[in-house]
């Protein structure tokens, strides 16, 4: 009995350990996906800013959107997060200032200021678009983010609603040893909001 509890034992970390594998190998692989089909906007997800300027990892999500933009990949871009305490300006308050200096006009370009989280994004700009916020509701979005971000960042976008892409920025400064552990906490991430929904994830996780 003891031995057929511990082979069933092996035999179920096995698979969860494969199943995680797995899921991180897909992490890297969708963070090496550019996708430039044409969609409705482009929707860039936050990162650090500090007192109004991107930091930059931020700015590296911010110049792979507007090379986007120029190209004619989608129309609007959607920046999106909000601010630490004592902060004067929002993650998509910075990123609206360096996309204008850059060229990109004004009212091409749409906030989500609130967000602390990648879950609260979306789930932001999908009121937001439920209230047509952005003009005409959206449907299709590329997201840009980095590598190690992609694939929870979809699908989280699918969960609520999105025909979402990916177009990983290959500018961030997050690499080596740093990149390596993102992308083994985000393959366990992903493996696990597949599992319970990505909104339950992130009630647990905050």
């Amino acid at each position: 009995m003891i031995r057929r509890v511990a082979a069933a034992a092996l035999l179920v970390g096995g698979v969860l350990s494969l199943y995680v594998a797995l899921t991180v190998f897909e992490v890297w692989r969708v963070g090496r996906d550019s996708n430039t089909a044409t969609a409705e906007s482009i929707v860039v997800m936050g990162a650090a800013q500090y007192d109004g300027s991107p930091s930059p990892q931020l700015a590296a999500r911010l110049d792979h959107a507007y090379a986007l933009w120029k190209a004619g990949v989608a129309p609007k871009i959607l920046v999106t997060g909000g601010n630490q305490p004592g902060d004067r300006f929002t993650e998509a308050e910075a990123s609206r200032g360096y996309l204008i200096e850059r060229g990109v006009r004004a009212d091409a370009i749409f906030e989500e200021a609130t967000s602390r989280s990648t879950w609260e994004a979306v789930a932001n700009i999908r009121r937001l678009n439920d209230d047509e916020k952005f003009g005409e509701r959206l449907h299709s979005i590329v997201i840009v983010t980095d590598p190690f971000h992609s694939l929870r960042s979809r699908l989280i976008a699918e969960e609520n609603g999105f025909d979402a892409t990916t177009s990983a920025t290959t500018t961030s400064p997050v690499d080596g040893t740093t990149a390596m552990t993102k992308h083994l906490k985000e393959g366990a991430g992903v493996a696990i909001g597949r599992i319970i929904g990505f909104r339950a994830l992130w009630k647990v996780t905050g």
